[in-house]
């Protein structure tokens, strides 16, 4: 359950969620690497489509800082991910050398 505590997020940074959507990445998967809800991203998603997407008045959100880590840390879990299905994907191969 949740706290009560809504996030609060610059536009730069809804801006740059709708762009990974729209270059292809699905909507669970962005939302899971930025740490956001898929609903959230999901209207986010909608509201630039309708030309609505617009920043949260009051206290500051997250910081192009924050947003580039969070962007970050998402690219190294795809790149881990790559790694260990290489290293598999090698081992399986090399056994089938001997």
């Amino acid at each position: 359950m949740r706290n009560g505590n809504r996030g609060r997020y610059t536009l730069e940074f809804k801006q740059e969620a709708v762009r990974l959507v729209e270059s292809g990445q699905s909507i669970a998967e962005t939302a899971r690497s930025l740490g956001v809800v898929e609903q959230t991203l999901s209207n986010w998603v909608q509201a630039h489509r309708q030309g609505r997407l617009q920043e949260v008045s009051g206290k500051a959100g997250v910081t192009a800082e924050q947003m580039e880590i969070s962007r970050l840390r998402a690219e190294l879990a795809r790149v881990k991910m790559e790694r260990d299905i290489l290293g598999k994907a090698t081992a399986y191969f090399a056994k089938g050398q001997k």
